[in-house]
């Protein structure tokens, strides 16, 4: 009987915060389908990492001579159109023994949920900044670092003629090639695999056209049977776009007004401490723990971006806050009220009940 394995591969990144305040994190997981002899495909997973060094291995952007590991944080080029720009990635192998990676150059997301940053998993071909990047022909394979040793990856970026101005991100990836752990899920058993990338920024010159758009803005409420026996919940879901051609650090103001304009949320405009890529659309939640039990309420999300004043866009909702089973309760309650009062009246010859034959003939 055969046992199928797959295998789950991640990207990891290092983050600094970058002197012009528009570079985030960035992370990845990839899960990379395989059968027994680890062969097959897989799909694209993010979450978010704080470093580019998981503890055994790291990819870097190759520093100066005589300057440390880590001076410097990221790539982060930019070149006119037909433009070529050279690099040089160092993958550290901090371990005690020797490490083999799978090195490629991919395109940059953000997740749909949550705006996490993420790498493109080697088995999905780049569409943008990582088909512009050639690394060494010694990556061609793979590539074997010693113990307690590096190797450095040189790369150009060759900038094609009709490059769009803005920014393009991707990022350096090794993946090692050994198969670090298996783990069940259901009948599957799954091979865990590790990938650290280090991320790159490359920006065309030209017009630059920051956007960003708020969208599908809704609430969803959570409320008590008893009203305000316990606190109304709800949760306000909402999409952010980014419509231009230069990465944004959103920050999002959430507010919300009752009947007569009474302000019943206020939560001032805050970093969102994510990157979100030109072009990508991410959902996002706002948590309302304290949400209105009888109430008519507009629900107002206003996004913008430090780096760009001028930047604002905003949506609203509209919801009607009841508490329906109260309020069903009390019909059935008025229903059968006025049920039992008919019968009554009927029973006791009120002035609903018919008259006896006998009076009626008599009038």
């Amino acid at each position: 009987m055969r046992t199928r394995l797959r295998t789950r591969s991640r990207i990891r990144t290092r983050r600094r915060r970058p002197r012009s305040a528009l570079y985030g994190l960035l992370a990845g997981l990839r899960l990379l389908g395989a059968g027994l002899l680890l062969l097959g495909a897989g799909l694209l997973s993010a979450t978010p990492a704080a470093a580019a060094d998981n503890g055994t291995w790291g990819v870097f952007p190759t520093p100066p001579a005589g300057a440390a590991m880590t001076d410097r944080a990221y790539f982060f080029h930019q070149g006119e159109a037909g433009s070529t720009v050279t690099d040089s990635a160092t993958i550290v192998n901090s371990s005690d023994k020797e490490l083999t990676f799978q090195v490629f150059a991919t395109d940059a997301v953000n997740t749909p949920v949550g705006g996490a940053f993420a790498l493109l998993p080697v088995e999905t071909g780049p569409k943008d900044v990582g088909t512009w990047i050639a690394l060494a022909p010694q990556t061609a394979t793979t590539v074997t670092v010693p113990p307690k040793g590096r190797k450095d990856i040189p790369f150009t970026v060759k900038v094609p003629a009709d490059a769009t101005p803005g920014d393009h991100v991707g990022g350096i990836v090794a993946l090692n090639t050994a198969v670090e752990g298996v783990q069940k899920e259901g009948k599957v058993q799954v091979g865990v695999k590790r990938s650290v990338g280090a991320r790159l920024y490359f920006r065309v010159p030209g017009p630059v056209t920051p956007g960003l758009s708020v969208e599908d803005v809704k609430v969803d409420r959570a409320a008590p049977l008893l009203p305000w026996v316990k606190k109304a919940r709800a949760t306000v879901t909402y999409t952010l776009v980014n419509r231009g051609n230069v990465v944004v650090e959103p920050k999002v103001a959430v507010a919300a007004e009752g009947l007569f304009g009474r302000t019943v949320l206020d939560r001032p405009a805050r970093e969102l401490k994510l990157v979100l890529l030109p072009g990508q659309r991410i959902v996002l939640t706002e948590d309302w723990a304290d949400a209105p039990q009888l109430d008519r309420v507009t629900v107002d999300i206003t996004a913008g971006a430090a780096a760009y004043p001028d930047l604002s866009s905003g949506s609203t909702a509209d919801f009607l806050a009841v508490p329906w089973p109260a309020l069903g309760a009390v019909l059935v309650l008025a229903g059968a009220a006025i049920a039992w009062r008919v019968l009554r009246r009927r029973r006791t010859g009120g002035e609903d009940a018919r008259p006896t034959p006998d009076l009626a003939a008599a009038r």
